[in-house]
């Protein structure tokens, strides 16, 4: 397949991510945007800044290469593409990143609390609690916030498997997820926002509440994913 091809076809992908998360009430108005990477060619393709999910096209996709260079599209790329870049460059194993304000997430983010480990919805797809970052100081918003909004993200991982828990809280902002490509990313951020809801309505009923014990946690989310899992249909 050639060069030519393949950016279409990853422009079909990001695309449809973008109208996903849309349609799924994960991006409301022109909050949030999805991108994916194309790791051969070092190019990435993500959402225009500002420009109304009905308005969408894949002509109006921007490709940039990893450092944040535009290739191709008439229109400026997201503000948030150096947090991207970021995440690509620091997390090698994804292929594509979501960022969304979607409610209940956004409401731990904004709270300056990680999502806990509560039951086993949750341990099915986030290995532990959803982290969140380090607030970040005066002059790292001052200037190349984007950038450094993304070291925040990398360094919070530096001792978490970002494929076992694919998705951050930003504090006092909202959430980024990723995946190996961009619609699993964009499945990701709607599991996310469901396991935020479900905290949230725990918190109320049982202020109390206890994280999920480590072996049902680990039980739940090993038969769903790695060399053990079981759950679902073999795919052979």
């Amino acid at each position: 397949m050639t060069r030519r091809a393949d950016m279409t076809r990853l422009r079909q992908a990001v695309l449809d991510a973008n109208l996903q998360l849309h349609r799924r009430g994960l991006a409301l108005f022109t909050f949030g945007n999805a991108s994916a990477v194309d790791r051969a060619c070092g190019l990435i393709v993500i959402k225009p800044s500002g420009v109304p999910y009905d308005e969408l096209t894949a002509d109006s996709l921007v490709v940039t290469d990893l450092e944040g260079r535009t290739i191709e599209g008439s229109h400026r790329a997201s503000s948030d593409l150096p947090t991207h870049l970021a995440l690509y460059r620091g997390f090698a194993g994804i292929g594509g990143v979501v960022h969304t304000h979607s409610h209940f997430a956004t409401a731990w983010a904004q709270a300056c609390r990680e999502i806990p480990c509560l039951g086993t919805t949750h341990a099915d797809y986030f290995h532990g609690p959803v982290p969140l970052t380090s607030p970040l100081r005066p002059e790292q918003i001052a200037a190349d916030y984007e950038a450094n909004t993304g070291g925040a993200i990398v360094r919070r991982f530096a001792e978490l498997d970002p494929e076992h828990v694919p998705a951050v809280l930003v504090a006092g902002h909202a959430s980024f997820c990723w995946g190996g490509t961009v619609a699993a990313a964009v499945e990701t951020a709607s599991l996310l926002e469901e396991v935020a809801r479900m905290a949230y309505h725990t918190m109320m009923l049982n202020p109390a509440a206890a994280p999920l014990g480590d072996e049902l946690r680990d039980r739940h989310f090993f038969r769903k994913h790695g060399a053990g899992a079981y759950y679902g249909q073999s795919k052979g």
